[in-house]
């Protein structure tokens, strides 16, 4: 059996939490995940979706995920898909996985009239920067990554 990628469905909240998790600790960020089961059920399947994830699979079990949302690029008029993770479980690596979550989300981006496909990844991670680099993906080194959370957020916000 080949691998397999599918969008995910409302009873896949737990295993989409298990990925974000995984991932977190991949990142060295474990205790910034505060998601739960049913915050994931409402941002992803609840009334307003604001975002969509793919599964990967292999030989039937689910090795890895791409979590994304659509943006919008002013200068190109576009819509465009913002991958904000891509995680492959470590024993489920070198075989092709990420690529094939990649190419799945280009086609999506193809589909729907997007102009591009973007996302973050950290400066320490090299095997993915390498990995990026090798699919033709340029770093934007120009531009910087801005953020508003927590107090910040709030006091911005009560103004």
């Amino acid at each position: 059996m080949a691998v397999q990628i599918r969008s995910a469905v409302a009873d896949d909240v737990g295993l989409i939490l298990s990925f974000i998790r995984d991932l977190a600790e991949y990142e060295k960020l474990p205790h910034e995940v505060v998601a739960t089961e049913e915050r994931i059920r409402n941002a992803l399947f609840g009334p307003h979706p604001f975002a969509e994830v793919l599964i990967a699979s292999d030989e039937g079990r689910p090795v890895g995920f791409a979590l994304f949302f659509h943006n919008f690029s002013t200068f190109l008029g576009l819509p465009g898909i913002y991958l904000e993770d891509l995680f492959v479980r470590p024993a489920a690596r070198g075989r092709g996985i990420g690529r094939r979550l990649l190419i799945h989300l280009a086609q999506l981006a193809r589909e729907r009239g997007c102009g591009r496909l973007e996302w973050a990844v950290l400066d320490w991670n090299e095997p993915a920067i390498k990995f990026y680099r090798a699919l033709g993906a340029k770093p934007m080194g120009d531009w910087q990554i801005f953020r508003l959370t927590g107090d910040a957020l709030e006091k911005l916000a009560n103004e």
